[in-house]
């Protein structure tokens, strides 16, 4: 089951960095973004992480929590959080329940050998806990910004 823009995003709870469990619900009043990457440590994950930091501040004046999502364990998030100075949190989704909820699991193809994968995808949630905004697909250069206007045009409906 995956969710469209204008639903409601189920409730979940997920184990996060910092000893974190995150859950929907207890964010609502809050925008919450929600960006799923492949894998801790790689150039393009690094780079996407980087950019949401950089922006965070932008980000907390529009009221907008940032979360980062992959399959990777909390150990791994820690260490990738650490060694970036990531002001936000990592959700760890080894069982890929998030993943499946937002539908980013895809057939990928690497070194011509096919294999399903994480598709680099962001959500964007209003404080009632709509979802609002997707981009699937991403390509890392630009995206935070659009991610940010999203999220400012949305705070200013409000």
């Amino acid at each position: 089951m995956s969710i469209s823009i204008g639903q409601e995003v189920p409730d979940f709870t997920a184990n996060a960095t910092n000893d974190t469990t995150v859950r929907l619900s207890q964010l609502k009043g809050k925008q919450v973004v929600i960006y799923f990457y492949p894998k801790d440590s790689t150039p393009g994950c690094t780079t996407e992480g980087g950019n949401f930091r950089d922006r965070k501040a932008d980000f907390d004046e529009v009221d907008t929590l940032i979360f980062g999502v992959s399959r990777d364990g909390l150990r791994a998030h820690e260490n990738f959080k650490a060694k970036q100075n990531f002001n936000f949190e990592l959700i760890s989704d080894k069982d890929e329940a998030l993943c499946q909820l937002f539908d980013v699991i895809k057939l990928k193809k690497m070194y011509g050998k096919e294999h399903l994968g994480v598709e680099r995808s962001t959500f964007l949630i209003d404080k009632t806990g709509k979802l609002v905004q997707e981009w699937r697909g991403v390509k890392v250069p630009g995206h935070v910004e659009k991610v940010l206007e999203a999220a400012q045009e949305l705070h200013a409906k409000e």
